[in-house]
């Protein structure tokens, strides 16, 4: 072959390869692309967040229940009415992370620490009333339900928490004492009460129910990979996301599948679904981990939109007004239209947003790694509040108190 042809096969091979790599790169765009939503499509106006309103008696004495407020997990809290500024009543030191929020009942904050020391603090004075150490790596928060807390365990932190051992524990609200326990995997995901009933996800790759009076199993689940964000419920339904990419629909009762749908899977494959969803106008509104932003029907499991950040979506959403509210790796914090997934204001924070926003009275609250906490206007997006605390998570609240919790301490907070 004269040196020619060589050179000509070579300018062939090249373009052949460029040609193919076009192609690839139109079709993973094509993908890949944002979905915009309509609100003609499975967009139920009256699942409105906060419209149905709990017993007195029940609003009193579990102020708050569990991890995003109610089992839709909307994290938006209509029964508390707090405005900044804000002075600080009390603040506990727990020694290491925490890295999930409180829940809060019977005049206690029940939470635990990543080294798996959990505590029950007095609201007022912020004094340990009881205590347990569990020796385990511990990253999800309680739920409350009667007289049981329940909390979910991982393995020794030093460990592999991948085919580990992991528990639910269910212990008394008033003394702390083990009522039961059920082994799983490890489990990261913060426990769902619904009625006589306890879901959970694990990295056994299963989401379970129990009974929340014994620990009997009821029915589990099995998914393909690690189960670790926490699932939400709605009218009948187990929702849930799991690391091999796909968001389930569970008959509460039963555990038959309703649905599974993924993400928009590229050339790189679909990303994991660490984050929880969370349930309202009919839709499930979900982050992933390839930086997108997903809305399906709750009763279709159809792609509804998609909206694309800059980075990981590690953050659970809020719901309020029409809006989904979301931090994401890209170091800005989004308001997206609950129907259409279109961008209604975004804030840049001063570091990456991985924790869980929260709305009260109006003001969105959420932190950064850098560790600052920001109460948004949540119509606006304008700062009412800074505090120079906090990194995940950072706020429930009570009638009377919000708390914030920061890095390794949680504070007591009245209105000014």
């Amino acid at each position: 072959m004269t040196r020619k042809r060589i050179l000509l096969a070579v300018l062939a091979f090249v373009l052949l390869l460029a040609a193919g790599a076009g192609a690839a790169w139109w079709w993973n765009e094509r993908q890949t692309k944002d979905i915009r939503g309509s609100s003609t499509q499975e967009f139920v106006t009256t699942d409105e967040p906060g419209t149905t309103t709990r017993p007195k008696r029940e609003a009193v004495s579990i102020p708050w229940p569990q991890y995003g407020f109610d089992p839709a997990r909307t994290r938006y809290a209509p029964d508390f009415h707090h405005q900044p500024p804000y002075g600080t009543r009390w603040s506990r030191p727990l020694q290491a992370l925490i890295e999930f929020p409180p829940a809060v009942a019977y005049g206690r904050l029940y939470v635990a620490n990543i080294h798996g020391k959990f505590v029950a603090l007095d609201v007022k004075s912020g004094k340990i009333d009881w205590q347990r150490d569990f020796d385990t790596c511990t990253a999800s928060s309680p739920a409350v339900r009667g007289r049981l807390v329940y909390q979910g365990l991982m393995n020794a932190c030093s460990e592999s928490h991948d085919n580990a051992t992991g528990y639910l524990v269910a212990l008394d609200a008033l003394t702390g004492r083990i009522r039961w326990r059920f082994k799983a995997g490890s489990v990261e995901s913060s426990p769902l009460v619904v009625g006589n009933r306890v879901y959970f996800g694990s990295f056994d790759n299963r989401i379970h129910a129990l009974s929340a009076a014994t620990g009997k199993q009821l029915w589990s689940f099995a998914t393909d990979d690690n189960v670790k964000g926490a699932l939400a419920y709605a009218n009948g339904t187990v929702y849930g996301g799991s690391y091999d990419g796909k968001v389930y629909a569970l008959d509460a009762e039963s555990g038959k599948l309703r649905w599974s749908s993924a993400g928009q899977a590229g050339l790189r494959g679909a990303g994991n679904f660490y984050a929880g969803p969370a349930v309202a106008y009919g839709r499930v509104f979900v982050g992933n981990t390839d930086g997108k932003v997903y809305a399906f029907g709750a009763e279709s499991g159809h792609l509804l939109w998609s909206h694309q950040t800059g980075k990981y979506v590690y953050s659970s959403a809020a719901v309020y007004r029409r809006t989904i509210y979301v931090g994401s790796y890209d170091r800005k914090f989004y308001a997206l239209d609950a129907a259409t997934g279109d961008v209604r204001w975004t804030f840049s924070a001063n570091g990456a947003v991985s924790g869980s926003p929260t709305v009260i009275s109006g003001i969105v609250y959420f932190s950064s790694l850098q560790g600052e906490t920001y109460g948004l206007d949540a119509e606006t997006g304008k700062v009412r509040w800074r505090f120079h605390r906090g990194r995940y998570t950072p706020v429930v609240a009570d009638a009377k108190r919000l708390y914030v919790v920061a890095l390794r301490r949680i504070y007591a907070m009245v209105d000014r």
